[in-house]
């Protein structure tokens, strides 16, 4: 966390769920936050409930101009952005052959490519600093693959792969990266956030069709309480030695382990196959 007192956090999507939890715990704790949404009047509670710590702008992460004009009036009204939270994005539950290519690609714009340029147009104000964190929001479907979920999965994926390679470019530069990696919370997420296709196809009723049947009749009911998801962002931001992976939620952890474990033994089945691969006479590294 910058050692600035107080720190701004800029924060995506803060209508409802994660972004507004977090947005509440910030200014709660007498710092800052740009506080943004698509919809500005869904928001305009904060100005009233925090003052002029809250600054609250209209922000669709798709429409570029929007983007480079919220960046710009969050570093000329606070003077700096200390934490990006890439938090706005949608979810689209489909079998892959069910899949709509409208729907998939508007969900990557938002999801991938949104917070990408959301990231750039934030870094030059980060590297001028030297310091600076960045949250990108995942999901523990960015880690493991779900039946009727799989576009859902891709832009996810894309997300990890992304802070990743962003982690290990900015690191020397003083610039921190966290990817939360959720289980199911209980937020509107499955009522206000999900699309469904429109061509669903029998043969898949058994797999994709009874994850989207759970999915939207367990909205309401999942185990993760979004504050304490909220206060475990902060912490990890806060930490001297923050992670790079936040996984939240016992289904996500469970999940994700159980994953890995997978990957560890199929390692090890086909090691000779792997190594094999080779050319046989490829001086081994010392």
């Amino acid at each position: 966390m910058p050692h600035q007192n107080p720190p701004v956090w800029f924060i995506t999507g803060c209508s409802t769920g994660f972004g507004r939890e977090l947005a509440k715990l910030v200014l709660e704790k007498g710092w800052r936050a740009v506080v943004t949404a698509r919809n500005p009047d869904t928001i305009q509670d904060f100005p009233a409930d925090y003052g002029d710590r809250a600054l609250v702008l209209k922000l669709d992460v798709t429409v570029p101009a929007q983007v480079s004009d919220a960046v710009q009036k969050a570093e000329s009204n606070f003077g700096r952005i200390d934490v990006l939270v890439n938090n706005a994005g949608f979810g689209y539950l489909a079998a892959v052959e069910e899949g709509e290519d409208a729907e998939v690609r508007a969900m990557f714009e938002t999801n991938v490519f949104a917070l990408a340029a959301m990231t750039r147009a934030v870094l030059p104000g980060m590297r001028r600093r030297g310091s600076g964190h960045i949250i990108n929001i995942s999901s523990v479907a960015g880690l493991v693959g779900f039946p009727g979920v799989g576009y859902y999965n891709a832009t996810k994926f894309a997300v990890e792969g992304l802070s990743e390679a962003l982690a290990k470019e900015v690191e020397p530069l003083g610039i921190k990266v966290l990817v939360v990696e959720p289980g199911p919370f209980r937020t509107d997420w499955a009522g206000r956030s999900l699309k469904q296709t429109g061509h669903p196809i029998d043969a898949y009723a058994g797999t994709g069709g009874t994850r989207r049947a759970a999915i939207a009749g367990g909205s309401g009911h999942q185990a993760g309480d979004p504050v304490r998801a909220a206060e475990a962002m902060i912490q990890a931001v806060q930490s001297e030695t923050p992670p790079l992976h936040l996984v939240l939620g016992r289904m996500a952890l469970e999940n994700a382990r159980a994953k890995f474990d997978r990957m560890s033994r199929d390692f090890d089945q086909w090691e000779q196959t792997t190594l094999g691969a080779d050319f046989p006479d490829v001086t081994k590294p010392e």
